[in-house]
């Protein structure tokens, strides 16, 4: 099948998105919208994102490349959606209902809308009037850097249509990627926001200085916290210790790549949010994210002590060993 493959973002799971794309052997043109000119310029000449993923050799045989992101969208029938989840709304400004009409939605955002407390695949279907049928969701457990250096990996393709999923699914299957397609659009998508905020508690505890042993309950804990709250948004059968959710969490938690988890340790070693965010230069989704599930907890009466700590001690600067040990007290 031949297709016209849009991505929307350059940052490094937008760049490890393009070698996958471009490794794969399927007949597409893809279109990558680049947001930064001189990157843009940096890219067309040396074939390399200078900003992101640096070693990733960009295939410009295979790759046409943009400044603007409606220029993509109107040229491709399949759109990625991969910036940050706060910069999107920014990225979509020129974005109308019409022009991603009849067109396969992606998201590959582990974050929610900050504006409006939504997580992507819904912020496009109530603002674009994409039908969730249409909506492909894109879970792991897959680092980017891993991506760079074709170490196996797995990606899971959710999707209310299966075979949307499908037809997006194959566009990535290489020899160091293997594809999975699932039915459970929402469960996944939640399922990598929630792994982001749990992250960010693991990365705190070892700040603080705690070990392997509380780690491991903390996991435990949290997969049960995250199939507590995805059932309670989305009642069905999943099975919540297939990858797209427990390999996820567990990847994400403990990965020597998770930003989330390194944000988390910065806190816990006691930076403040601001100085870590500073000293990162990279967006830690589960900051962003910790506040925004809170609405989503008060509205329906849900107990997430994890995902209470993690925002107390980020937004109600609560300090981390208090609420830690509190929290500590909670686990089985």
């Amino acid at each position: 099948m031949s297709a016209k493959i849009g991505v929307i973002g350059s940052g490094s799971w937008a760049t490890a998105m393009i070698k996958m794309l471009s490794d794969n052997q399927q007949d597409k043109q893809i279109n990558w919208w680049v947001r930064r000119q001189e990157d843009l310029e940096y890219i067309s000449q040396y074939h390399h994102n200078p900003s992101y993923l640096s070693a990733v050799e960009v295939k410009l045989d295979k790759i046409a490349l943009f400044l603007d992101a409606k220029d993509v969208i109107q040229q491709s029938d399949i759109i990625i959606l991969n910036t940050p989840a706060a910069y999107l709304e920014d990225a979509l400004s020129e974005v109308n209902e019409i022009d991603l009409k009849d067109k396969i939605i992606v998201t590959a955002i582990k974050g929610i809308v900050p504006s409006i407390r939504m997580i992507v695949g819904e912020f496009i279907n109530q603002q674009f009037q994409v039908p969730l049928a249409d909506i492909v969701v894109v879970g792991g457990p897959c680092h980017a850097e891993e991506v760079s250096l074709e170490k196996l990996s797995y990606l899971t393709f959710a999707s209310k249509n299966a075979a949307n999923a499908a037809v997006v699914a194959q566009f990535f299957q290489t020899h160091y990627i293997n594809t999975i397609v699932s039915n459970d659009l929402l469960g996944v998508e939640y399922g990598a926001v929630l792994k982001n905020i749990y992250a960010l508690a693991c990365g705190i505890c070892h700040g603080l200085g705690y070990g392997d042993n509380f780690q491991a309950v903390l996991i435990s804990n949290a997969i049960r916290e995250m199939e507590y709250f995805v059932d309670a948004i989305d009642p069905q059968t999943r099975e919540i210790n297939h990858s797209a959710y427990l390999g996820d969490l567990l990847v994400t938690s403990y990965s020597q790549f998770s930003r989330n988890r390194t944000f988390g340790n910065m806190i816990g070693k006691g930076y403040s949010v601001k100085s870590a965010q500073l000293e990162m230069n990279m967006v830690a989704e589960g900051y962003l994210a910790s506040e925004c599930i809170q609405d989503i907890i008060h509205k329906h009466h849900l107990d997430m002590p994890i995902c209470n700590t993690v925002y107390n001690i980020l937004y109600k600067n609560q300090p981390a060993t208090h609420a830690v040990k509190a929290l500590s007290e909670k686990l089985s």
